[in-house]
């Protein structure tokens, strides 16, 4: 008896691609909860490819398919800002970012983390609002911006972002981005995110915005009204945080990268940091008083 030739080539090749397919948006989702909405709405269309094969049940199938639909338009309304982000990164080519197979000339390094650390740590502390994009692998192009800023393609160092983000320069405004140990462009726009507008300034929004649509890339913010230090990863944002506690967060999501353990702040990283929490302890009650915060 034939093994092979009760086996259908195609059939064989569907599944195939159907498992490779599943394994792939399995391995990019990480929140619990659009883990199940993935599990379920697959388990549908599974079940509605089982069904179909049966000519014998026409009114289930066409009850399963109605189920599947409607799912499919829920599932579009929820995951729009991943839907276009997913139909971005087709279009530009960029199956690397899409298969979590970062470039790691991107990845931020020890140096990065350090000269980032000081530089927000002194902004802070002198209440100058900055916004800082840290590129770990999104592959950020000037497509992806609103405007895609001022080249600058210069080594990072603190007193160069000090400089970018000074009050009477006009690249103030807008944001840094960061790839590596250099700095890409300054004065950079970023769509703004819809969650937290009553909440959040400018600057925030746009740095809940980028990092909604790109989950490789992280944001530092220093608030110009308070001077208060925060960090958006994934769309989630984090504040008020103190220099070292950036310090910290930078080293977690730059996991891996060689030599990151063993760095050391600088002497005025250290000394921004303490200055940062008096800062933080005077503000905290204009921060918490008022859930608004003024456009930055």
């Amino acid at each position: 008896m034939n093994l092979w030739g009760l086996i259908d080539p195609l059939l064989l090749l569907d599944v195939l691609f159907a498992v490779v397919l599943g394994i792939l948006l399995f391995s990019r989702v990480n929140e619990p909860r659009t883990l199940w909405l993935l599990r379920g709405y697959l388990f549908l269309v599974s079940l509605a490819w089982f069904v179909q094969r049966f000519e014998k049940l026409p009114i289930t199938s066409k009850l399963v398919d109605a189920l599947v639909l409607a799912c499919s338009l829920s599932l579009a309304i929820l995951w729009q800002g991943e839907l276009r982000r997913l139909m971005e990164l087709l279009g530009t080519g960029r199956l690397a970012v899409l298969l979590g197979n970062p470039q790691k000339e991107f990845q931020a390094t020890a140096s990065t983390v350090a000269q980032l650390t000081d530089a927000a740590g002194r902004l802070s502390q002198s209440r100058r609002g900055a916004l800082v994009v840290v590129d770990m692998g999104s592959d950020l192009r000037p497509e992806d911006f609103l405007y895609p800023g001022i080249p600058i393609d210069a080594q990072l160092s603190s007193e160069l972002l000090l400089n970018l983000f000074a009050s009477d320069t006009p690249l103030h405004d807008g944001a840094v981005l960061v790839k590596g140990n250099r700095i890409i462009s300054a004065g950079v726009i970023l769509p703004l995110s819809r969650q937290g507008i009553s909440r959040y300034g400018t600057r925030h929004l746009a740095a809940l915005g980028i990092t909604e649509r790109f989950d490789r890339c992280i944001c530092v913010v220093v608030s110009e009204e308070t001077g208060t230090l925060s960090l958006a990863n994934q769309g989630r944002l984090e504040r008020p945080i103190t220099s070292s506690r950036l310090l910290d967060l930078l080293k977690d999501l730059s996991g891996g990268v060689a030599g990151l353990g063993n760095q050391k702040p600088s002497v005025g990283s250290t000394k921004s940091a303490l200055k940062n929490n008096e800062t933080l302890s005077s503000s905290r009650g204009s921060v918490f008083k008022s859930p608004k915060e003024p456009l930055q």
